[in-house]
């Protein structure tokens, strides 16, 4: 199925859920430019600012979402901070301006994870799920050739293709993955161009036959490890609710 074949009213219907889930999401990138290098050099170090309005976007986001996603982000939020802490500052994988981790970054995720899953669980994406994975998939490609041909990322092109054949046996978890892929290279693009955060020129700074661009283009492999995380924090504590789901499942197939 074709996204280009999705009725008018219906691509209408999920180009305004895209906006308004994911694109509140993209505005905050551009205020990561309070947070640059030019900013702080040529102005004034606001990184507080940006924590405050985080914290602030966070909460509003949080309140108005539904107790699932709710406490699912707070899952996110926990296992951003063990993460930014073990592979920023623990193993030194890409460092932060100030060389700490900012509290807009675990915030951030969770922000991140929950704009995603509303916009995936919503009834009219779902219906188009094929369609849109199918894009997803073309647009995604063509990000990792250009970021390969144009900025030698062989380590962001790698990343990519371990993703595509970790969801090769997965339909169902396809429409959430490729579009955190997209919603990432959105978000690392904004904070290395503002000088935010960097990555260094090979693989985390220790495989050097793995020469990386800064973003590597598919870095979301490892945010895909803050949704495996969250999901099997959710499952162990609603084991019955779980397994009810997965016996209904099995009865469809």
């Amino acid at each position: 199925m074709n996204v280009f074949s999705i009725p008018k009213s219906d691509f209408k219907k999920i180009t305004n859920i895209f906006n308004r889930e994911i694109g509140r999401f993209v505005f905050f990138v551009f205020l990561l430019f309070f947070d640059s290098i030019y900013f702080a050099e040529n102005v004034t170090n606001s990184q507080i600012l940006i924590n405050i309005l985080m914290v602030a976007g966070f909460f509003k986001m949080y309140f108005r979402s539904n107790p699932r996603t709710k406490e699912l982000m707070i899952y996110a939020v926990i296992l951003g901070f063990i993460g930014e802490y073990f592979f920023s500052r623990g193993l030194h994988m890409y460092t932060y301006r100030l060389e700490n981790v900012p509290l807009y970054v675990p915030l951030g995720h969770a922000a991140l994870y929950g704009r995603i899953f509303m916009f995936t669980k919503s009834s009219v994406v779902r219906k188009y799920d094929k369609s849109i994975v199918q894009f997803f998939a073309v647009c995604i490609s063509i990000l990792a050739i250009t970021s390969l041909i144009f900025f030698n990322d062989v380590f962001g092109f790698v990343m990519t293709i371990c993703i595509f054949l970790l969801l090769w046996k997965k339909p169902k978890d396809r429409l959430f993955f490729f579009s955190m892929y997209i919603l990432v290279v959105i978000l690392e693009i904004g904070g290395t161009a503002f000088g935010c955060w960097e990555w260094p020129d090979t693989a985390f700074g220790v495989f050097k036959f793995l020469p990386s661009n800064n973003p590597p283009i598919g870095i979301s492999l490892l945010y895909f490890l803050l949704d495996i995380g969250c999901f099997l924090i959710y499952t162990q504590r609603h084991k019955i609710a779980w397994n009810r789901l997965k016996n209904i499942q099995r009865n469809q197939a």
